[in-house]
């Protein structure tokens, strides 16, 4: 059974057909989502989602990105959420300076709060970095309780052997596939498969063939070969290892 650990299909790229997409992709062999929210309304519809369908679970927070719907009201809404049975981890948070580096400190401080909030609630935290990477593990390292993820891992290849020192995961989607994917693959060398995560970040980031397509956890099998290429291993060894340490982190039985 596969394992896809970062899923948006509270994303409204799936309104027309949401319910038949999560129906096929479990039929295909997809035993497990994790849906993480961007903000409060996509928390809340992520939720209803993991009470909708037993093998989806949830994530809720704050993304960096989503900065502008942050308040009290919104991180009031966040901390009720996490007191759902389903609701497995904080995220995606994180730090974005692709988008917009005009609000370094506002993400920060965002970012520590919700650190804080998965540190109080003993939760993984699921984070986003993009071009943040020096902030991103400046922070983590204030926080040395803190465990998780890093989503579709972008860093350096020794900014990845301090984090799995520090016993982080690491999320694999489909940009591994990319003509352009040599950094990504070093760090997929290095990595333990005891720490590799596989993550689809649907709707977007569709692997070779499929790349400019909608994505959905049935491509997952791309990424998994790609996987199973460089770590010498065959696809259903990945599919199983990568099962197991979702299940290990998020804490599912």
């Amino acid at each position: 059974m596969i394992f896809d650990t970062h899923a948006h299909y509270d994303s409204g790229a799936f309104n027309a057909d949401r319910f038949e997409t999560l129906e096929a992709v479990n039929a295909a062999g997809v035993g497990l989502i994790l849906d993480p929210g961007c903000d409060a309304r996509s928390s809340r519809m992520a939720i209803e989602l993991a009470e909708r369908y037993p093998f989806v679970y949830a994530a809720v927070g704050i993304h960096p990105e989503d900065l502008d719907k942050y308040d009290l009201d919104s991180y009031a809404e966040i901390c009720e959420l996490t007191r759902h049975p389903k609701c497995v981890a904080i995220g995606e948070v994180g730090l974005d300076y692709y988008w917009d580096a005009s609000q370094k400190e506002e993400q920060k401080a965002l970012f520590r709060r919700q650190i804080e909030l998965a540190i109080e609630l003993c939760k993984p935290i699921i984070v986003h970095d993009r071009e943040a990477h020096q902030d991103s593990l400046e922070l983590v390292r204030q926080y040395p309780e803190a465990r998780g993820v890093f989503h579709c891992y972008s860093g350096s290849a020794e900014m990845a052997r301090e984090l799995l020192n520090r016993g982080w995961y690491l999320g694999f989607d489909g940009p591994i596939t990319y003509k352009n994917a040599r950094k990504a693959l070093e760090v997929l060398e290095i990595c333990p498969t005891e720490r590799i995560l596989i993550e689809t970040d649907s709707p977007y980031l569709s692997p070779v063939p499929l790349r400019g397509k909608r994505n959905d956890s049935r491509n997952l099998r791309y990424v998994i070969e790609k996987i199973a290429e460089v770590k010498s291993l065959s696809p259903e060894e990945v599919e199983s290892l990568t099962w197991e340490n979702g299940k290990r982190l998020f804490g599912i039985e």
